[in-house]
């Protein structure tokens, strides 16, 4: 533990996973620099129909439009959509994990609007007293988006 009381990385780890802690050496004293993320960006051949679909099928709140750019509210993280500028910029998304309170409803909302899941509701894992449960649905240009939901178990 460092001298304000937060548990180092090794620490965190052992208490979520119930393992003992590594032997590390301690984390260095180090001002903040960075806040919490902000921004995700993901790139799209047709933006009108991703964003048609990231609205009306997934429920994103669209911030607005602008130069052939789309920003939605995913909680405090903004999702912007935009065609690829170069080459290097088109490819496959990382996999966007969207939480949900009901995940059951959640699936039977997508599946009744037309997405594409990939699997059906399932436990991922135990954290704790915690359970993961998440589905993985595809957007119309094949991205991956897992939803999920944390239920005490």
């Amino acid at each position: 533990m460092t001298t304000d009381g937060q548990l180092h990385t090794n620490q965190r780890v052992a208490s979520v996973t119930g393992a003992a802690p590594a032997t590390l050496s301690p984390e260095p004293e180090v001002p903040p620099m960075l806040g919490p993320l902000a921004q995700v960006a993901v790139t799209f051949h047709d933006v009108p129909r991703a964003v048609a679909w990231y609205r009306d099928v997934l429920g994103l709140p669209l911030l607005f439009e602008t130069n052939g750019m789309a920003f939605f509210a995913m909680g405090d993280v903004r999702l912007m959509m935009t065609a690829p500028e170069q080459p290097e910029h088109d490819h496959p998304a990382s996999v966007l994990y969207l939480k949900t309170a009901n995940l059951q409803g959640a699936y039977d909302a997508l599946r009744e609007r037309g997405a594409a899941c990939v699997d059906t509701p399932h436990l991922v894992g135990k954290m704790g007293s915690t359970e993961i449960w998440m589905f993985f649905v595809r957007d119309p240009e094949q991205h991956l988006l897992g939803i999920t939901e944390e239920r005490a178990s």
